[in-house]
């Protein structure tokens, strides 16, 4: 089985769970998977102690018992972080976080993108932009907004696995290839 097969699986199992046990339950889990995943992000020494072979199951189960009392989450998390121990999986456990992510964006209708400037756009700029993207797409946009002078000026939007460069350099890019072939 193949490593994203494996991930989708524990992704979707743990979803299910927590769809299950109703409630606010999947938003809560995926914010304990996502504050432990923050904490290996933030501790390198922790996550290799994740990965290590070195490391017993037990000694791994250990570590994670201690951050997950500091992270206060359910037992249904504990148990499963703990599986992921027992299973050997904790080198996917960012992996799995994501796809759980993805499962829980896609269950409250959120989509999830990056808008690229050339320019740093002010507050009220930002929220303006993300309102009428909300409003074409239909659905509630989560914007990450990144600022790269290289792009000149325009935007590059990025949703998932489409990209929309509206950029000045893509522009001035199909402007030259076109001067080129004689167009």
């Amino acid at each position: 089985m193949n490593d994203t097969r494996i991930v989708r699986r524990y992704a979707s199992a743990v979803f299910k769970v927590s769809m299950q046990e109703g409630g606010d339950a999947i938003a809560r889990r995926g914010a304990w998977f996502v504050q432990l995943k923050d904490l290996l992000d933030q501790n390198p020494d922790l996550d290799n102690v994740f990965k290590s072979p070195i490391f017993s199951v037990a000694e791994k189960k250990k570590v994670l018992a201690d951050i997950l009392d500091k992270i206060g989450c359910d037992a249904t998390t504990r148990n499963f972080c703990y599986l992921l121990a027992d299973k050997e999986r904790l080198p996917w456990y960012r992996s799995i976080v994501l796809a759980y992510t993805n499962l829980l964006d896609k269950a409250q209708g959120i989509i999830r993108g990056t808008l690229t400037t050339a320019v740093p756009l002010t507050q009220a700029r930002q929220k303006a932009v993300r309102e009428e993207l909300e409003q074409k797409a239909g659905a509630a946009l989560e914007l990450t907004f990144d600022v790269d002078p290289a792009i000149l000026g325009g935007v590059v939007l990025k949703v998932g696995d489409r990209i929309l460069d509206s950029s000045l350099r893509a522009q001035l890019e199909i402007l030259r290839s076109t001067l080129k072939r004689g167009n």
